[in-house]
């Protein structure tokens, strides 16, 4: 056989497995799990393993105190999370218009500018 071949057929698998392991390993305490355990359980049973880590592993708890975008006060402005470069500027309303005045009013002229004898 080709010693090109053989370490493929060898070393695909052998990195994959050693990534799971290592994935493992620096994810495990994050969902407060047993390292070691997990990480050899992981690396010893190829990819079942894995896979009964990760349908073990509880999900992360989301703390909107950690999210800056989730907490109300002056970051806050009509709902939406305004980046810290964009504060201070005047908000626009839709299509543009500024959201305090409105759009001009220019009297007689058709906003949508429909064609004469369209009143809708």
């Amino acid at each position: 056989m080709d010693p090109l071949v053989a370490a493929i057929l060898v070393g695909v698998p052998l990195v994959w497995l050693v990534g799971f392991a290592a994935y493992v390993y620096v994810d495990a305490p994050r969902h407060g799990m047993d390292r070691r355990k997990w990480t050899a359980l992981a690396f010893f049973v190829p990819l079942f393993g894995f896979l009964a880590y990760v349908f073990e592993r509880g999900e992360l708890d989301y703390d909107p105190a950690d999210d800056p975008y989730a907490g109300g006060g002056e970051s806050r402005e009509a709902g939406f999370a305004v980046h810290e470069s964009r504060r201070g500027e005047k908000s626009l309303g839709p299509a543009g218009t500024e959201a305090d005045g409105g759009a001009p009013d220019d009297g007689d002229e058709d906003e949508w500018n429909d064609p004469d004898g369209v009143d809708l």
